[in-house]
């Protein structure tokens, strides 16, 4: 039996690690066709979603919001309806639906990977200790187009001394594979349609601190390729299912990390970094458009805007 739960009417006690809006700000979940002609706001809310998924039936969104998973219909008129990821429930906006389109993968706050089943129920953890607790933290963000491998950021350390690397580890149990150094920060980990790539975002090529730039590599963490050459600082690299186009989120010069609150742009690109175009430019950044967000005809994406009205 589905496992989804009706929406809270009562004010939601936030966890304490919950970034809040401003009392003027919205949520805006946001589709937009491939080629940005068309967009529609289909949700606005006061209080945070992030991080849209579609569903492979392409009935529904998945986001996050106050540390729990929830489901909309793409045309807004159902939902937000809770999906039931209990003891789980301090989840952050790195969540990846399955190729099977019967689960959902799942970072949580301990800083661990889940499966959960996308009708709710118990999930399972994925990811491997790491030594003490906290030293390593998972952060999701691709399943091969098998299901049957991760592809994840693991974070270690804080302030100066944080590394970051790109890592892959199967589903199914098993050793994690590391794939870059750790000598410079790298983020959004997903793999291309057909599995040949994996598209992430890396200071590799940066002259000053938080240029980052799209590039890929074979899943080996062989062939590494830079695909974007701007002033800007470009984040996490989108796959649409039919392989032709790539989403991401672009930062203004000199953006320190993906930090909330700036004046960005989702941009598409082809999977050789070719074509680049703007799609929409908005108040916005963590949230918006972290993990995969495609429709499975690859004819639209979502993402959320955080605009702050006067």
């Amino acid at each position: 039996m589905a496992q989804y739960l009706a929406v809270e009417r009562r004010p939601v006690v936030r966890p304490d690690w919950s970034r809040r809006l401003d009392p003027r700000q919205v949520s805006q979940l946001v589709i937009a066709s491939r080629d940005g002609a068309e967009k529609a706001v289909i949700y606005e809310t006061g209080d945070l979603i992030e991080a849209p998924n579609w569903s492979l039936d392409g009935k529904w969104l998945i986001f996050n919001g106050d540390g729990r998973i929830w489901r909309i219909s793409v045309d807004g008129s159902i939902g937000p309806e809770r999906i039931n990821t209990a003891p789980i429930e301090a989840c952050n906006n790195d969540h990846v639906l399955a190729p099977d389109g019967a689960h959902i993968f799942l970072s949580a706050r301990d800083g661990h990977l889940y499966i959960c089943p996308l009708k709710g129920g118990t999930p399972r953890r994925v990811s491997n200790d790491q030594g003490a607790v906290g030293a390593f933290r998972y952060y999701l963000h691709g399943v091969s187009p098998d299901g049957d491998v991760l592809a994840y950021v693991g974070l270690q350390g804080e302030g100066a001394h944080r590394k970051t690397w790109i890592g892959t580890i199967p589903v199914a149990d098993g050793p994690d594979q590391i794939l870059t150094d750790g000598a410079c920060p790298v983020d959004g980990p997903e793999f291309s349609a057909d599995g040949a790539w994996i598209y992430f975002n890396s200071e590799a090529a940066a002259t000053q601190p938080g240029h980052a730039q799209i590039f890929r590599m074979r899943p080996d963490g062989h062939e590494l390729t830079q695909l974007t050459f701007d002033d800007r600082v470009n984040w996490f690299p989108h796959a649409a299912p039919d392989g032709t186009l790539f989403s991401y989120i672009s930062y203004p010069p000199g953006t320190l990390g993906h930090p909330a609150d700036k004046d960005v742009e989702v941009r598409t690109m082809h999977p050789d970094g070719g074509d680049i175009r703007t799609i929409d430019r908005f108040n916005g950044g963590q949230g918006t458009i972290n993990v995969n967000s495609w429709s499975p005809d690859s004819r639209h994406f979502a993402y959320v805007r955080y605009p702050i009205h006067n």
